[in-house]
């Protein structure tokens, strides 16, 4: 999808993918809602939906393209899976609180859950977010980071280091546990999860995992695929 639409992000993509696909063959119920933060990882979402045949062959074609449904972040409308349109970063995690809470005034069933970059942790939103799922005890709330090391600009460290991120979301009264972003029972485990409080997931993660020349490379925050590197990357993952 990346190579054919030649745009980018497809670093942050393949770190996401694992969790997604957990999450939507695993996890998620019908009285579930799932908020997919860093947008920028639509189309990690989009093969997602595909995969549980939410979205077809043809509708992935036309990712990235004029009028499409699948751009380049998730869509305000289109998809009824796809609650909101996401991307302008940190304020996917106050939405879903507010869904959560939503289902806890209304007695609804279902639990909530949202991924976040961690590079997201930059916006002060999400600590708001955070005071305000705890003062609420939404344990109908489950938050999944993944915490690739790498943003936009650098690494999370040389950016803006937050030191340990799972010490602090267990201060702001989380239940938290840190897991290996790409080991599917460790994923599922972690997701079945649900406390008697707000629950987080700290998912260490490779940003273009499983592609040896973007595996914790920056550049492919941004770069799209040419035709050598696309073939390569085909070798690569046909040989795992």
């Amino acid at each position: 999808m990346h190579y054919e639409s030649g745009v980018g992000h497809i670093g942050g993509n393949l770190s996401a993918l694992d969790i997604l696909l957990c999450l939507y063959h695993k996890i998620l119920q019908k009285d579930d809602a799932f908020i997919l933060s860093k947008g920028h990882a639509a189309g990690a979402l989009y093969i997602a939906l595909w995969s549980v045949g939410v979205l077809s062959e043809a509708d992935l074609v036309q990712f990235h393209r004029e009028d499409t449904l699948l751009s380049g972040h998730p869509p305000v409308s289109g998809i009824p899976e796809v609650l909101f349109g996401t991307g302008s970063l940190g304020h996917g995690l106050s939405l879903a609180a507010g869904l959560a809470l939503g289902k806890k005034l209304k007695g609804q069933p279902g639990r909530v859950f949202c991924m976040l970059s961690d590079g997201e942790w930059n916006e002060g939103s999400n600590w708001e977010a955070l005071i305000f799922a705890n003062q609420q005890n939404l344990d109908n709330l489950t938050i999944v980071v993944d915490l690739n090391g790498l943003q936009g600009f650098g690494t999370t460290r040389e950016v803006a280091d937050l030191g340990v991120l799972g010490e602090k979301l267990r201060t702001f009264g989380f239940n938290t546990e840190e897991i290996n972003g790409h080991d599917p029972p460790a994923i599922i485990r972690a997701l079945e999860t649900q406390a008697a409080q707000p629950n987080a997931i700290v998912a260490n993660t490779t940003k273009g995992n499983g592609i040896s020349f973007m595996e914790n490379r920056l550049e492919w925050h941004y770069l799209p695929l040419n035709e050598a590197l696309y073939q390569q990357a085909l070798q690569e993952l046909t040989r795992l």
